[in-house]
């Protein structure tokens, strides 16, 4: 066998490479460096798919953006498992090639990066030493860039502010950013300080920061500096709240307390108020002299807890913080929801000084929040939570089962030929049918799960805390409950679905991910015949991806011209003449390569381009055979007909004005339809049958006997051919099965005096059998493969020069 060109150039190269199919992404070589450096044995790796190879779920998006086609470059750091069990530290980059008459391919080249993590830890050395000596200051240290990114702080700053440990494990700028807003007393004035500070890049300043634990702080600003320009800011805290004791600390509250927009109160250590600001005495409707030496439990109170004042003074002398939503009197007599906290201040040696309260009245935010809960979380139709809810709920899963360790799923669901019931009985009666689905989810799932509403007929199923076990339960559930008939306005009718099940993590560690994965596996279900449930496989976004590229690239060779029709001669059996072609598509790809029919035609009829490249077969055919006609060859063109293509209102339309605008009397031209276009609507299929006899063109059935077989059509319809299919033909005459078909075929078509060809025929003991038999002609390698019109002009006329010499 020849060495392909290319296999030294690999080989001679210091990297690893592997070279990966462009379609089905499989690895067809890889040099000695690849297989040293993943420790496996010579040739192993030729035939693996490089999905079997993802160690990461970066990984996995890598290869689904090679196999969609979103670029032919692509570098990526990544790491690689290598069989000993070991890992090592690789860049990544996948090139398209073309390499001459071999195609193109990907070239994955690799590249080692040990020595390079080596020089990374030594740099991790020193930055560790650097943070250490940011650790050993005694104040809280914050650096940010100009646009305020956390650069980095010491733990001395999360005690100041009591980081809790979310922020502490994980990056989160606005989160620790709101953490320290929400802890200001006054927040609003702390908000616009910083904005100051945030405008003028080398201001340095010193300011004081009250903060509702009681704790006071100063922060010194100052720019950061490299190369003379500033390149961010340095953020430091001092616990100033022992010096301040020792100052008049009511006095400094209260100047704080009379320009808040909350209302603040002060009491002493026995719990008597001493002090109120002035929006106090606006919510509450008291004066501050009315209020003095009462207790705020006379004011604050829990509804159904009149232990209420006793709990939250108990509260305060152990944890010396309370904050809760409860009620407050006017001295109007309403009574309205608010926000209370209250913070303990002590002395130096732990003894009680005041607490501090303050409150917001809720009733308004209250009333705007149920209003836009029930607007913004439920679906309007069917009541369920829609997309904002159901992120929110699996914000809440993904957390607990990071935590938990444990598992939850998602299932999505699609309503089976849900635009039907639209179609025939209109939008609010399918609105009707949405909102009784709606309710058989509710009842097929537990009070933690929850069911919600895409749109349209699309849903959403959450299952907390669940492995596969509960997920496939839950899905038979669903089957079932959907299975059962529907009544509305005395109409019966089923409606059934079809679901796709991703569990985390195995499937998905974002929402994103997790939607996407469940949906692709519900659109395998549809490909599958619907009405079930499947889980998801990581092949199965390559495997659309894959669709989707051929799908565009298709639409690319319909505009440009890259299609190609090659005719196969159909041969009668009698008199060995050439007597019609089969037009066939043939498609090279200057990306691609030669991509066969049998790859792209089942995308095109599932993308719908299959009409577009239908209309420009038969154009094209019709032209040609219109060319034929014109130079004397008496030849029948069949072409072959997609049920798409055939159910178009305008297809008979089409065919006369193909017909008309080459010139090419009817008769030349065979339509070949296959067994489930006829059977689909009887009615409509006879009409426009009806109307292309009426044409001349003639009417043929292909691959009889695969599919819908009837003798009723056949009795109805305008048929005057019958194409026995090449899987009948392949075994004859030694298989006892086929021969008794293909004689029951022929001999329903001389019954019902129809035309019978044979496709698939290579050997010369199925051509004598199919004479045997009665068969009227045949096509196939017997004869010739299917050739381009030049070639094909060729071997017929290489025929005429010898007029008395049949083909067979």
């Amino acid at each position: 066998m020849k060495q392909p060109s290319w296999l030294p150039l690999i080989e001679g190269m210091l990297e690893a490479v592997w070279l990966v199919d462009p379609i089905d992404l499989r690895i067809v070589a890889a040099n000695r460096a690849a297989e040293t450096l993943l420790g496996v044995a010579p040739d192993s790796l030729i035939g693996t798919p490089v999905i079997d190879l993802a160690t990461t779920p970066e990984d996995v998006f890598f290869w689904e953006d090679v196999a969609a086609g979103l670029t032919d470059h692509i570098y990526s750091e990544t790491l690689l498992l290598r069989r000993d069990g070991t890992t090592v530290q690789v860049d990544r980059r996948v090139t398209r090639v073309q390499l001459g008459q071999d195609g193109p391919l990907y070239i994955a080249s690799i590249r080692d990066k040990s020595e390079q993590r080596r020089v990374e830890n030594e740099l991790e050395e020193l930055i560790a030493e650097l943070r250490a000596t940011l650790e050993s200051t005694a104040d809280g240290i914050l650096v940010a860039n100009m646009e305020g990114a956390i650069r980095g702080y010491n733990n001395r700053f999360a005690e100041l502010w009591d980081l809790p440990d979310n922020l502490l494990t994980q990056r989160d700028d606005q989160g620790v950013y709101a953490w320290m807003n929400q802890h200001m007393l006054d927040s609003e004035y702390y908000a616009e300080r910083l904005g100051i500070i945030n405008r003028t890049p080398l201001l340095e300043a010193t300011d004081i920061l009250l903060l509702r634990s009681g704790r006071v702080l100063e922060r010194v600003t100052l720019p950061q500096y490299a190369r003379g320009r500033p390149i961010g800011r340095v953020f430091s805290y001092r616990d100033i709240t022992q010096r301040l004791a020792d100052e008049n600390r009511l006095q400094l509250a209260s100047k704080v307390f009379e320009a808040s927009l909350d209302a603040i109160f002060v009491t002493d250590a026995e719990y008597r108020i001493i002090s109120a600001n002035p929006s106090c005495e606006r919510l509450t409707g008291y004066a501050q002299k009315e209020v003095l030496g009462h207790s705020p439990g006379d004011f604050i109170y829990d509804l159904g807890n009149n232990a209420f004042p006793e709990q939250m003074i108990e509260h305060l002398g152990v944890e010396g913080v309370w904050e809760g939503e409860v009620w407050h009197r006017c001295k109007d007599g309403k009574s309205n929801p608010c926000l209370v906290s209250m913070v303990r201040v002590q002395d130096e040696n732990g003894n009680t000084l005041h607490y501090i309260g303050f409150f917001k009245d809720l009733t308004e935010s209250l009333a705007a929040k149920q209003r836009i809960e029930e607007l913004a979380y439920n679906d309007t139709l069917t009541g369920l939570p829609n997309r904002l809810m159901l992120a929110e709920r699996m914000e809440l899963a993904l957390g607990y089962a990071k935590r938990e360790g444990s598992s939850f799923a998602v299932l999505f669901l699609d309503l089976d030929h849900f635009k039907q019931i639209n179609d025939s009985l209109g939008h609010m009666f399918g609105d009707r049918v949405l909102i009784e689905v709606a309710e058989r989810l509710k009842n097929c799932l537990r009070q933690v799960d929850m069911a919600s509403r895409l749109g349209g007929d699309e849903f959403v199923l959450l299952l907390t805390q669940t492995d596969a076990r509960g997920a496939e339960s839950t899905a038979r559930r669903v089957l079932e409950a959907l299975a059962r008939p529907f009544t509305l306005d005395e109409i019966n009718f089923t409606v059934t679905c079809s679901i796709g099940i991703a569990l985390y993590p195995d499937d998905g560690v974002t929402i994103d991910d997790l939607i996407k994965n469940s949906d692709s596996a519900m659109y395998h279900v549809k490909e599958r015949g619907r009405s079930d449930f499947r889980f998801y496989q990581r092949q199965m976004n390559i495997d659309l991806l894959s669709r989707m590229k051929l799908d565009h690239a298709m639409r690319l060779a319909l505009e440009h011209g890259d299609f190609q029709l090659h005719y196969q001669p159909q041969v009668d059996l009698a008199s060995g003449d050439v007597i019609g072609v089969e037009a066939l598509i043939r498609w090279h790809d200057k990306d691609l390569g030669q991509i066969s029919p049998a790859q792209f035609i089942p995308v095109a009829e599932e993308t719908g381009v299959i009409v577009a490249i239908g209309n420009w077969v038969l154009t094209h055919a019709v032209q040609q055979a219109a060319l034929w006609h014109a130079q004397g060859r008496q030849l029948v063109m069949a072409v072959n007909v997609s049920a798409l293509q055939f159910q178009q209102a305008n297809f008979v339309a089409s065919v006369a004005d193909a017909l008309s605008a080459a010139g090419l009397p009817p008769d030349r031209l065979e339509l070949e339809l296959t067994e489930s276009i006829l059977v689909r609507d009887a009615d409509e299929a006879l009409k426009r049958l009806g109307a292309l006899a009426e044409l001349g063109v003639k009417l043929a059935i292909d691959d009889f006997g695969t599919g819908y077989s009837s003798l009723s059509y056949l009795k109805r319809f305008p048929i005057h051919k019958l194409k026995i299919d090449r899987s009948f033909i392949s075994e004859l005459p030694d298989s006892d099965s086929d021969t008794a078909i293909v004689r029951a075929i022929i001999n329903l078509a001389q019954a019902l005096k129809l035309c019978v060809i044979a496709e698939g025929v290579e050997t010369e003991l199925q051509r004598h059998f199919l004479v045997s038999a009665g068969c009227d002609e045949f096509q196939g390698y017997l004869c010739t493969p299917a050739l381009s019109h030049e070639a094909l002009e060729q071997f017929m006329e290489k025929g005429d020069k010898q007029p008395q010499t049949k083909l067979f």
